[in-house]
């Protein structure tokens, strides 16, 4: 009898160990320290990169730049984070995504005071190519460590990291918009930075000492070697693809949204602002509540669907003969697109480890890159509503490509 016992004490430890190894532990809240910490990240990047764009007029005016002077100067930006972003995958992958998003998020907050100090066009895009380096660095950084916490939650909670990022960003706008006409550039960019380093420290004390999510036996190994094959590799272009369409329509919709509303569909300058603050808060919206459609709905159909309600509201936005229709339109614009960016970078990093993350976010960015300057030539050639069109052609790509994953 003893030893019936302990026969059957030892049976559920045994069978309780075997599945501790072969799977990963499920948080019992899924609001971990890490995962708050992480939020944290997404939040001070957008926040800080939100806080440098509504001072670059002041910061034009301080360099004497033309329009094309300073978009080259801007281009810098894109060029210093496009460079950084596969280096960053690599370093990612030999000393850990986390300890790589404090230092990216470090870089950034120094590099944010930087252009309010310059008085040259050559000054000011170097400066921005360091600050191209630190957002672009973060932003790859970032998503890898969130890939790991997602599968470490066993949840669909990447949108919940960039709806930290919207949030963080219409912060930033907000309160770089009010202290505009109090602080100068040096100042406001200035105190920008240093709340990025008290929150990159203080967040970083958690999410280093979060334990990290632990392998799983059998699964893949992507996260060591960055893919899993040419067959990985194919799937993580589709999804940079995916990435790109979506980042086009953001890039596009950010410049040229409110010239829209006002020059054709001839709103006040008031009511242009309040039109894209409300694609912005849709957005937001749509990603605060990502999570839970992604359970419902399931990845697969939520992407398709959302790239589909994006292309049709593009074409209300574009092509609507009234105010309030056209709003409307970029309302469904912001809900559609809301977790196409990343749920592609999540299942990027499913596919291929922080190297699929690195390199579907350099496609992402390069849509980015591509929206505004592609809609102002065809703006020039065949006027504003046809050329934001595209915008809904884009969507409707970025609704298919992930179709195609899913057979492959």
């Amino acid at each position: 009898m003893p030893l019936r016992n302990k026969i059957r004490a030892s049976a559920p430890t045994d069978r309780n160990s075997h599945q501790s190894r072969s799977t990963p532990p499920r948080t019992d809240s899924p609001w971990s320290p890490a995962r708050l910490a992480l939020t944290a990240f997404f939040a001070v990047d957008g926040f800080l990169f939100a806080t440098w764009v509504v001072r670059i007029p002041d910061v034009r005016s301080q360099v004497n730049a033309s329009h094309s002077a300073l978009g080259l100067a801007l281009l810098c930006l894109s060029i210093g984070a496009v460079l950084t972003m596969p280096v960053v995958g690599r370093l990612c992958l030999r000393y850990g995504s986390r300890p790589v998003t404090v230092g990216s998020l470090a870089l950034l907050s120094l590099a944010v005071p930087l252009p309010a100090h310059t008085h040259s066009v050559a000054a000011l895009g170097g400066v921005l190519l360091l600050f191209g380096a630190g957002y672009g660095g973060a932003n790859v950084a970032m998503n890898s460590a969130a890939v790991d916490l997602v599968a470490q939650l066993r949840r669909p909670v990447m949108p919940s990291f960039h709806a930290g990022y919207s949030l963080g960003g219409l912060v930033g706008a907000g309160v770089g918009g009010l202290l505009a006409g109090t602080l100068s550039a040096s100042w406001t960019l200035a105190l920008g930075g240093l709340l990025g380093l008290v929150i990159t420290a203080a967040a970083g004390v958690v999410l280093l000492r979060s334990p990290d999510a632990p392998q799983v036996a059998g699964g893949s190994s992507a996260d060591e070697t960055g893919g899993a094959g040419p067959r990985a590799g194919l799937i993580v272009v589709l999804l940079g693809l995916t990435a790109l369409c979506t980042a086009y329509g953001e890039g596009a919709i950010a410049d040229w949204t409110t010239l829209h509303l006002t020059d054709d569909v001839h709103a006040s300058a008031g009511t242009a602002a309040a039109g894209y603050a409300a694609y912005a808060f849709a957005m937001t919206s749509g990603r605060v509540g990502g999570t839970w459609l992604s359970i419902r709905l399931g990845q697969t159909r939520l992407m398709p669907l959302g790239g589909l309600t994006a292309a049709a509201g593009m074409l209300v936005a574009a092509l609507a003969p009234s105010v309030p229709l056209a709003i409307g339109g970029f309302v469904l614009v912001g809900l559609g697109l809301a977790n196409l960016f990343p749920l592609a970078i999540a299942r990027a990093g499913s596919a291929g480890g922080p190297q699929g993350v690195a390199l579907a976010s350099t496609l992402g960015y390069g849509g980015m890159l591509i929206g505004p300057v592609v809609i102002g030539f065809l703006a020039d050639a065949a006027g504003l509503p046809l050329a934001l069109t595209t915008v809904a052609v884009a969507a409707a790509a970025g609704a298919l490509l992930p179709l195609t994953v899913r057979r492959r």
